[in-house]
């Protein structure tokens, strides 16, 4: 007996652009995000009965056993050139691979997808294709030639069409390494209705792109505008049709730019790598922590180095206080690059337990160089840097204090505690004050450093009493 089949065609719904809520009428503001004029009616469909699934088409690829799919055809990476890139990336870029980058404007996402597009024509001998949906060739053709980014296998070109974008992939054969899309949200589909940038066409895009790079084996990097609140504009579907989501980061005031793995299915979800903005492009950091402190020949009060973590990555970070003598009634609390609630409590705790007196003083906190850091790990160097400031005493230069301080005082242990000993060790600083059982996590490193272990922060304090005499 045949299967019967039914269809319908669905009701017309409709749907938010900014944060994708729908609902089954038009409405002037969007339910969820509160945004007004956003609703807009998402094409209606085909919704096909349940009964007609047990009759499915041929597929275009067979399915394949599992013994039969070779290891190979995932660990042959491309490399982008870039060390910093491919660190984050996991070994370089997969065959396939469809990457989102997402970041403020002005961060440099343009810059350093160009960058990278010539580092990929130049090292492979392959056609490299960058669309635009925002510059005319042009505009970016002067930005290639300022950054050096001159290969004769970089191709450009200018469309806000996917179907023209596709054909200019076409055109250059089969041949190529890499495609970059930017970005995702100025591109649209004539197969779907709505406006550039809507729900439905960043979707249909997207979705697109992403059956092209599977079927074809070829690399697609997209970048994606964000939000007011920093989110990858669109919707949320979109990070999950892609298969690494990267985020570059950086502080207007600064130079330095920090790419960040958000998702990634081929390698680790917490690596970042360091550039430099810079009027040649972005310039690689393989070693930031030197950005991070002040560098100077004598001790000063209110100093303390700290090791902190980004993703897998230790880095250097000093940290700075300053307490001055107030008549306030409320002495003032500012903090730069650390946590405000964390600053907070670190200082009753040394007012509190090490008996340091800081409620009628205003009391500053800041790292160097613009870092931003919310690591626990840098507790003690917050409160020894407050102590030294307040009591006016300098910490030896060649002393670093990692750990955790909870609200009774005591010093506890944090992640990576041995890369972080490591770390310290190998800029020169040779007594590092950590929590106890540290000695026991270095073993395998072999630091070349004073391990000084302290269970509490008025032990630690003791401890630099006793080094002060002959390094001050």
């Amino acid at each position: 007996m045949p299967v019967k089949t039914t269809s319908k065609t669905a009701r017309p719904s409709y749907r938010c652009t900014e944060c994708g809520w729908s609902t089954a009428k038009w409405v002037g503001r969007c339910g969820e995000c509160q945004a007004w004029s956003t609703v807009e009616e998402v094409g209606s469909t085909r919704v096909v009965g349940l009964r007609a699934s047990a009759t499915g088409s041929a597929p275009v690829r067979p399915a394949r056993r599992i013994s039969e799919i070779s290891s190979a055809e995932v660990k042959n990476r491309l490399s982008t050139g870039l060390t910093e890139f491919d660190r984050v990336l996991g070994g370089g870029l997969v065959p396939g691979q469809v990457l989102l980058l997402s970041g403020e404007p002005g961060a440099g996402k343009s810059t350093l997808l160009l960058t990278t597009a010539d580092s990929v024509a130049k090292s492979t001998g392959r056609p490299v294709l960058y669309v635009s949906g925002e510059e005319s060739v042009e505009q970016i053709a002067v930005r290639a030639r300022r950054i050096g980014a001159t290969s004769e296998h970089l191709y450009l070109a200018d469309t806000n069409d996917l179907a023209e974008a596709i054909g200019h992939l076409d055109a250059l054969g089969p041949d190529v390494a890499l495609v970059i899309v930017d970005s995702v949200q100025t591109m649209a589909s004539g197969d779907v209705e709505g406006r550039a940038g809507g729900v439905t066409q960043v979707m249909e895009v997207a979705s697109t792109l992403t059956r092209l790079a599977k079927s074809r084996g070829i690399a697609h990097c997209l970048v994606g505008q964000v939000t007011k609140e920093s989110t990858v504009a669109g919707p949320r579907a979109l990070e999950h049709v892609v298969d690494t989501t990267l985020a570059l980061e950086g502080d207007r005031q600064t130079t330095l730019r920090l790419l960040r793995a958000v998702k990634n299915r081929y390698g680790a979800a917490d690596e970042i790598a360091c550039f430099e903005q810079t009027d040649a492009g972005m310039v690689e950091v393989p070693d930031p922590s030197g950005l991070f402190r002040a560098s100077r020949e004598q001790p000063v009060p209110g100093t303390c180095i700290t090791v902190t973590v980004e993703g897998r990555r230790p880095l250097i970070a000093e940290i700075q206080a300053l307490v001055s003598p107030t008549n306030a009634p409320n002495p003032r609390r500012g903090v730069s690059g650390l946590d405000v609630s964390r600053v907070g409590m670190l200082i009753a705790v040394t007012d509190r337990i090490a008996k340091v007196r800081l409620y009628d003083k205003d009391v500053y906190a800041a790292t160097v160089g613009g870092m931003r850091s919310s690591d626990p790990g840098s507790d003690l160097a917050i409160c020894l840097a407050i102590t030294s400031a307040a009591q006016e005493f300098a910490l030896p230069l060649d002393v670093a204090a990692i750990g955790e301080v909870s609200l009774s005082g005591d010093i506890r242990r944090v992640t990576m505690l041995g890369p972080r000993i490591a770390e310290a060790a190998r800029l020169g600083h040779r007594r590092i004050l950590a929590p106890p059982g540290a000695k026991e996590a270095v073993s395998a490193t072999k630091a070349k450093a004073a391990i000084i272990e302290v269970a509490t922060i008025r032990e630690a304090l003791e401890a630099l009493r006793a080094l002060r005499p002959d390094d001050v």
